[in-house]
C-alpha cells in the first residue's frame, strides 16, 4: 500500500472536490480497483469519503471535513500556522488571506506574533520594495539588475542570479551568483541603490549548506575595548563575549573587530564612552582620526 498516494488522494480531493474513480485512477496511474482499496483505507482512517452512483455521482469529501482531526497534531499545526505567519511577515502587506483559510480548516485562530519592519530608526525610509522584488525573482528564477554601492565607495551594475535571501547580524543578505564577476557573491540589501528584475530566466543551482556562515570579514583585528557605565545597555545588547567590570563601573571586553572603515565608525559611535585599550597602533590611529576631524571644526 502506497501511503504517499493516500494522502494525495486526500488533497487532490479537498482541491477538486467532486470526482470519479476512473479519473483517480488515470490521475495516479493504477488500476480502478486499486482506487477503490485505497478509498476504503482512507475511510477507515477517519477520512469522511462518500461515494455516490448516477449521472452525476462520484467520489468526494464532506464539506465540514478539517485535516486536523486526521493528519496534524495540535502542535504540528500551531507550527505550520506560525511559520506561514513569518514568511507572510516579510512581505509588508495585510496579505493574510492564506492564514484565514488555513486558520479555518484547522479550526484554530492565528496569533500574530511577529511583525518585520524594514524602515530605518533615523532616515525611516523602508527597503521593503528591495526585499520583495528579490523574493519574487528567486520565487520565478528571473536574473535582476542592481545598481551595488561597493565597500570599495563605488556603485556598479550587476546582473545577478538570486539564489537566497539571508538575515545574519541584524541586517539582510543578497546570496547569489554575479554575472559579472561569474562567481557567488552576497550583496547586502542596504547597498542595492537599484534593482529591475529582467524578463532572463535561469536554471536553479544547488546552494552549498550552511553558506550564511562564509559571510565574514577576511581580516580582524582583537581588539580590547573599556567603556563607561553610561554605555552599559548597549555592550550587553551588542556584545556577546564576555563582560568584565571593575570597582568603578566600567566595562571591560575582548572582541574581534573588522579590519576596515567600519571598525571607526562603530567606535565613533559610542562617542566619548568608549576607550581602545589594546592594540596600542589602533589607538595611535583613532587619535590621528581624532584630530583630523577636529581640524575639520577650526573656524
Amino acid at each position: 500500500m502506497n501511503g504517499s498516494r493516500l494522502f494525495k488522494i486526500v488533497y487532490y480531493m479537498l482541491e477538486k472536490g467532486k470526482t470519479t474513480a476512473p479519473e483517480l485512477s488515470d490521475k495516479f496511474e493504477v488500476s480502478i480497483r486499486t482506487i477503490y482499496r485505497d478509498i476504503d483505507v482512507i475511510s477507515s482512517a477517519g477520512v469522511p469519503i462518500y461515494a455516490t452512483q448516477g449521472k452525476n455521482g462520484g467520489i468526494f469529501i464532506d464539506d465540514d471535513f478539517t485535516m486536523d482531526k486526521s493528519f496534524f497534531t495540535e502542535t504540528e499545526r500551531a507550527h505550520i500556522l506560525n511559520a506561514l505567519q513569518g514568511i507572510i511577515a516579510t512581505d509588508g502587506k495585510n496579505s493574510d488571506e492564506l492564514l484565514t483559510k488555513l486558520g479555518a480548516m484547522f479550526q484554530i485562530k492565528s496569533t500574530s506574533w511577529i511583525e518585520v519592519d524594514f524602515s530605518d530608526w533615523v532616515q525611516n525610509k523602508p527597503k521593503q520594495d528591495i526585499f520583495n522584488l528579490i523574493k519574487n525573482a528567486i520565487f520565478v528564477k528571473k536574473i535582476i539588475l542592481i545598481k551595488y554601492f561597493g565597500s570599495n565607495g563605488k556603485i556598479t551594475e550587476r546582473r545577478v542570479q538570486p539564489l537566497k535571501l539571508i538575515f545574519k547580524s541584524k541586517n539582510w543578505y543578497l546570496y547569489g551568483f554575479c554575472l559579472i564577476q561569474n562567481d557567488y557573491r552576497y550583496f547586502k540589501l542596504t547597498r542595492i541603490k537599484t534593482l529591475e528584475i529582467l524578463t532572463e530566466t535561469f536554471s536553479p543551482t544547488s546552494i552549498p549548506p550552511n553558506i550564511e556562515k562564509q559571510i565574514h570579514i577576511k581580516k580582524t583585528i582583537d581588539t580590547k575595548l573599556k567603556f563607561d557605565k553610561h554605555v552599559a545597555f548597549r555592550v550587553y545588547d551588542e556584545f556577546t563575549d564576555e563582560v568584565t567590570e571593575d570597582e568603578q563601573g566600567n566595562l571591560y571586553v575582548q572582541v574581534n573587530l573588522p579590519d576596515s572603515d567600519f571598525l571607526y565608525s562603530y567606535i565613533f559611535s559610542f562617542s566619548e564612552h568608549v576607550e581602545i585599550v589594546e592594540p596600542q597602533f589602533l589607538r595611535e590611529q583613532i587619535a590621528t582620526k581624532l584630530k583630523e576631524m577636529q581640524e575639520k571644526y577650526r573656524t
